[in-house]
């Protein structure tokens, strides 16, 4: 029986996953975790055959924990579950270690296959995130800008993008105001820009958000107090 540890803060998510899980005869949620910290002392404390991991989480999101996970147990295979299309993070987290990437949108079956594949050893992506991957290694010798930010970073730069002001991005990530802003200031070195205008517009010329996030106004301005 393979036993899957769940770690999403959303409880409609994870009985989701208990539901498509329950129609199989050799998967089982062994246990469930609403935080990237509780997920890291269920794992301290039990072993899983795999685990299932939401990317974008408060306090310690998805990244952060995955790195954590793969340093207390390296073998137990992550895969990753996000809102987010593959485009965005797959090819970061399996840079991460996770051993698989599954979009929520996508099918039921999917995510069984997923769960199978990375217990078995292999890795799960699809065929649009496979062709990202080659892609991104064939030009690691000259990496865009955004491709030298941190995981922590990439998640504000992105926030920023689709018009979140500090205070919002800050009670999200359950950070302070000034770490936020400390991030921001450290991406817009990273990328050489000066405005949130400008980062919005990056973002959109790489492709980093969705058309549907981009902001319908002007996005908040850079003062500490939005």
């Amino acid at each position: 029986m393979i036993r899957v540890l769940v770690a999403d803060d959303h409880p409609i998510v994870r009985e989701g996953v208990k539901q498509i899980l329950s129609e199989t005869s050799d998967i089982v949620v062994a246990q469930e975790a609403s935080t990237g910290q509780e997920a890291i002392d269920c794992v301290w404390k039990n072993e899983y055959d795999v685990v299932l991991l939401d990317i974008s989480m408060p306090g310690r999101d998805g990244l952060e924990t995955l790195r954590e996970l793969k340093t207390i147990r390296p073998k137990t295979p992550v895969l990753i579950l996000s809102i987010y299309p593959e485009e965005h993070y797959a090819v970061r987290v399996l840079r991460g270690g996770a051993a698989g990437y599954v979009a929520k949108a996508g099918a039921p079956d999917d995510l069984i296959t997923a769960i199978r594949k990375v217990v078995a050893g292999g890795k799960y992506i699809s065929p649009v995130a496979a062709e990202r991957l080659t892609y991104e290694l064939d030009r690691d010798s000259n990496k865009a800008p955004h491709e030298t930010l941190s995981d922590r970073e990439y998640q504000v730069m992105r926030m920023i993008a689709a018009g979140k002001a500090i205070k919002e991005i800050a009670a999200d990530l359950c950070l302070s105001i000034k770490t936020v802003s400390t991030y921001r200031t450290r991406i817009f070195e990273k990328l050489d820009i000066k405005t949130n205008a400008a980062l919005v517009l990056y973002a959109v010329q790489n492709n980093l958000i969705d058309s549907g996030q981009i902001p319908a106004g002007p996005p908040p301005s850079n003062t500490l107090d939005e």
